[in-house]
């Protein structure tokens, strides 16, 4: 049987030989062909998920803090250097806190019972299971009740988030809901502390809106809206981005979402939100007319992807904060390269759109100060950077 040797592991947290790429190994270790090692590194832990070698989730459980973090923190540095681009790197931010407040889960019948998880890696196997070690003890729950929804929905998907004020639930299934399983929702909604369930982008029923804080403001969520993967990851952004904005007056927030740093900033400085998605600046601006003791906020739909803020426009602000999608915002950029902005802040959750929109903003004139690795999908391969650039 062939051996290989781990010489280091890759972008997507897979261990990589000359040849081969296996899942769950560390540099240095020797494997045999089909991934059992055979000589394990000093930096392997004992993963603390007992599912942690069949499910398709954590890929690093098994590696030890201090080179987990060097890699880490790699993934943004290659991806920079590659550009040419060479900032102050700031030490990586653990932002798990209490673990992750959504999950989305498989609910399949295995051996007649409806059971939810997570599909293995690289299948459509489902791996059944209790808890998830990583979520927030409010969804502790999560699999149990994520599986209840298979008797009324068969084989689904099942999204849900640990808001405010409870459970947010969205369903995605083929078959069709019956009007008696709504009317059973009731019970089981009052009972699960569960304030709306939704199928297919559609609200189905609700108790209340789902509720999340944002510094003062209580946003209702809309129907799949994003959601920062966990409170500790939103907080730790926001302080980043407060921290570049201490002299600025007017603030741009581009790909706002529902407006978790419009709300942050609004404490002290003016701003407008501009989002593509309607139910989210809906959503902003109703958590505005219910806030007391912000400055202005305005808010706008606008697809910054086809229809970036011009430069004209851009001269409103003096600093403009960007937390684009993992595509990044390279048309939004460009607009930035030409305009007379002397502050952009840049939430990524993607280290190589982050390198390429870094150099068009480089080339035209800025500089590079400096960027925050923070690690709120902790034991992925996902990392959030927060950035600064600069002009005179």
């Amino acid at each position: 049987m062939s051996e290989f040797k781990i010489e280091r592991i890759g972008e997507k947290g897979d261990g990589l030989s000359a040849s081969r790429s296996f899942a769950r190994t560390l540099p240095g270790e020797i494997v045999n062909n089909v991934g059992n090692v055979l000589t394990p590194s000093p930096d392997r832990v004992t993963p603390f998920c007992p599912v942690f070698d069949k499910c398709g989730g954590c890929k690093l459980q098994h590696w030890a803090a201090e080179p987990y973090q060097a890699w880490k923190t790699a993934l943004l540095t290659h991806a920079l250097t590659a550009r040419g681009l060479h900032p102050k790197i700031h030490p990586l931010i653990d932002a798990h806190g209490d673990g992750r407040r959504r999950v989305a889960l498989h609910v399949r019948e295995i051996d007649g019972r409806c059971r939810a998880g997570f599909m293995a890696e690289g299948s459509h196997n489902l791996v059944p299971i209790d808890a998830c070690p990583i979520l927030t003890p409010k969804l502790q729950a999560a699999p149990e009740l994520a599986a209840k929804f298979g008797i009324f929905f068969g084989a689904c998907d099942v999204s849900i988030i640990a808001a405010e004020n409870g459970l947010d639930i969205a369903i995605k299934a083929t078959r069709k809901l019956a009007d008696q399983a709504v009317a059973q929702f009731d019970g089981l909604m009052r009972a699960q502390n569960i304030m709306r369930i939704a199928m297919n982008g559609e609200t189905r029923a609700q108790l209340t809106p789902p509720l999340v804080k944002m510094t003062k403001a209580m946003v209702p969520i809309p129907v799949g809206g994003f959601l920062q993967a966990t409170q500790k990851g939103e907080d730790t952004l926001a302080e980043l981005i407060l921290s570049h904005a201490k002299k600025s007056k007017s603030i741009a927030d581009l790909f706002c979402g529902s407006g978790p740093f419009t709300f942050a900033l609004a404490q002290k400085h003016t701003v407008h939100a501009v989002d593509s998605e309607k139910p989210a600046i809906a959503a902003l601006q109703s958590a505005v007319r219910n806030t007391q003791g912000l400055k202005p906020i305005t808010a706008e739909v606008r697809d910054l992807f086809r229809n970036p803020l011009t430069p004209m426009e851009l001269k409103e602000y003096d600093l403009v904060v960007l937390d684009p999608p993992r595509a990044g915002a390279e048309a939004q950029c460009g607009n930035l390269a030409k305009s007379k902005v002397k502050r952009v802040v840049y939430v990524s959750c993607d280290v190589q759109s982050l390198a390429r929109d870094a150099k068009l903003l480089c080339q035209a004139g800025y500089s590079f100060e400096s960027v925050t690795p923070v690690d709120q999908f902790k034991f992925s391969a996902h990392l959030e950077t927060v950035s600064l650039f600069t002009r005179a």
